[in-house]
């Protein structure tokens, strides 16, 4: 049952960290509290999970058409979501929430890339002692 929990964190807290990240570089974001900044990656990574598939099936012929970069106007809607939603996260308009959800996704890529690999550790089958080898 918390085979997943450790993966789970490991997203949340990169997911955190990319937030923070963005409300460094862009001015339009802020965040009233750490814990506000920890409800919002915790709502973004659910959105991430939930809604964004749910968006992107629904919108696949806008997305084909555009070669897949309405991909990035959904990303920050759902971003603009997760601020209306959380009290004391605010973002100043979509183009700042455009370029803040393609600097999360970067960050997240980067610190995700350094991050402990949980899910291949733990799904790994251990190995079979009465496997039969044929040789030669």
């Amino acid at each position: 049952m918390f085979d997943n929990l450790l993966g789970f964190f490991i997203h949340w807290g990169i997911t955190a960290v990319s937030l923070w990240g963005a409300s460094l570089v862009f001015k339009g974001i802020r965040f009233s509290s750490t814990s506000t900044l920890i409800i919002s990656a915790l709502l973004l990574g659910f959105a991430n999970a939930v809604l964004r598939p749910l968006l992107v099936f629904l919108t696949l012929p806008l997305t084909l058409l555009t070669l897949g970069l309405f991909v990035l106007v959904i990303n920050a809607l759902l971003l603009m979501l997760v601020a209306k939603v959380v009290k004391g996260f605010t973002i100043s308009g979509f183009w700042t929430a455009f370029f803040a959800s393609l600097f999360i996704s970067i960050m997240s890529l980067a610190l995700g890339s350094l991050a402990p690999n949980a899910e291949t550790t733990i799904y790994r089958l251990p190995p079979n002692p009465s496997a039969q080898t044929i040789s030669a």
